[in-house]
Formats: structure tokens, C-alpha cells, sequence
């Protein structure tokens, strides 16, 4: 099933503002992160598994996939 755009905007857009509350960080430093490590075309890729997910999980599954962009394993 596809998916309107708009779903896939809000959804990126809570995984946005969970990482910058759970970071403590503002809305432009979580941006800046988040692009950086191409998060933000993962959550849009796997966007029908992940918005099935808690908020808390998201933040670690953020953690993680930066973590292995790092080139570290968490």
C-alpha cells in the first residue's frame, strides 16, 4: 500500500522532535545530525515498519543506525 506523503511527513517530522527531546538538543542541531547521517531517507524508506513503532524505540533505532554510519557498533 502506498502511503500519501503527508503521513510520511508527519511521521519523519515526530521521529525529529523525539530526537531532539531525547537528546536535549534544538530543532536545527537535530536536523543538521539526522541529515548528516542519512537518517531522514531511512525513516522515509522503511517508513511502513517504523511508524508502526513506539516512540522510545525510534530514538533507539536512530541511536543505532548512526551508530553504524559512525562506523561503530552500539
Amino acid at each position: 500500500m502506498k502511503e500519501k506523503p503527508s503521513n510520511i511527513s508527519y511521521f519523519i517530522s515526530f521521529c525529529i522532535e523525539q530526537y531532539k527531546n531525547a537528546k536535549q538538543i534544538s530543532g536545527a542541531e537535530a536536523m543538521q545530525h539526522l541529515d548528516k547521517y542519512g537518517v531522514l531517507e531511512y525513516l522515509q524508506e522503511h517508513f511502513e515498519v517504523l511508524h508502526t513503532q513506539s516512540a522510545a524505540w525510534l530514538v533507539e533505532e536512530i541511536d543505532e543506525f548512526i551508530a553504524v554510519r559512525q562506523g561503530g557498533v552500539k
